[in-house]
């Protein structure tokens, strides 16, 4: 059975090169063909032993090879949510390759390469899949208006105000510096920081969670991923910040957003379960009491 994955990593260092020369020979080793994203591939010009053994390439979602069984994001967590936009709705499983220090989603680490690679290749990791949010709006948002993570509506000056609906009920008008909208894989990012609660990523949920609220009883909230969530800001500058993972948007108040849960969702391999990446990244249970 021939199999064939791709390797996106946007982080370009020495470090980085040398651990994608790794990956390339052990994926050669079983007779796996390979595909890079062309920046990574200019990059390692400098190892022709290692793009010798190169397939092909790619650098969006439209030249994406046909029949790839994986896809390989390196670096941190940063370059797992920008895979998203490379697989979208392929139903391909991302493969996190953690080459950085806390990594939620890129959860292999590189000591572990060889024997997760083999692993995954013998079919011994099991996928899960995980919420997207998708946001309508009466502005441009381009052609992937989703987030994997979170969407984060944040002041340009002054004080913010967003007002929200859920299923066109009043919800509440924070005044706040911002506003964050996560999926259960979200929560230990942003909505973490905040106070947000971490919530396990086969969970069906989204979370509210305000930044630097000015009245003190606002709280995070947990609602069904299935409700639909509308809203509208004001502010002296008339203006807000957008953000949906790593893509940012400078938007004008009269911007409407409706936020709901995506039509598909996002396979990820899971090498690790999540209770043990929470002991591990987060520290937790390190006390000279246990």
């Amino acid at each position: 059975m021939n199999r064939s994955i791709a390797i996106f990593g946007k982080i370009l260092n020495e470090r980085n090169a040398g651990l994608i020369g790794n990956i390339i020979s052990i994926l050669k080793a079983h007779s796996v063909e390979i595909y890079l994203h062309q920046q990574l591939y200019e990059f390692l010009q400098p190892s022709p032993a290692a793009i010798a053994q190169v397939s092909g390439t790619f650098s969006s979602h439209a030249d994406m090879p046909q029949g790839v069984s994986y896809f390989f994001s390196v670096g941190g967590d940063g370059s797992f949510l920008e895979s998203v936009n490379y697989v979208r709705n392929s139903g391909i499983p991302i493969v996190g390759i953690n080459s950085g220090r806390l990594g939620f989603l890129a959860t292999i680490a590189e000591q572990d390469l060889q024997q997760s690679i083999e692993s995954l290749l013998a079919g011994n990791l099991p996928t899960e899949e995980r919420t997207l949010l998708y946001v309508g709006s009466n502005m441009d948002l381009g052609d992937f208006p989703y987030a994997l993570n979170d969407i984060v509506i944040q002041k340009k000056s002054g004080l913010l105000t967003v007002h929200v609906w859920c299923n066109d009920e009043f919800l509440n008008s924070y005044w706040a510096d911002g506003l964050i909208i996560g999926t259960p894989t979200g929560s230990s990012a942003y909505s973490m920081s905040v106070g947000g609660p971490i919530v396990a990523p086969d969970a069906r949920n989204f979370i509210i969670s305000p930044i630097a609220p000015h009245n003190l009883t606002v709280r995070p909230l947990v609602i069904p991923d299935n409700s639909v969530l509308k809203l509208k800001t004001e502010s002296r500058s008339n203006s807000f910040s957008l953000s949906m993972d790593s893509r940012s948007y400078d938007c004008s108040s009269d911007i409407e957003l409706e936020v709901k849960r995506a039509e598909y969702r996002i396979k990820t391999v899971k090498p690790f379960s999540f209770y043990a990446t929470l002991r591990n990244k987060l520290l937790w249970g390190v006390d000279k009491r246990n």
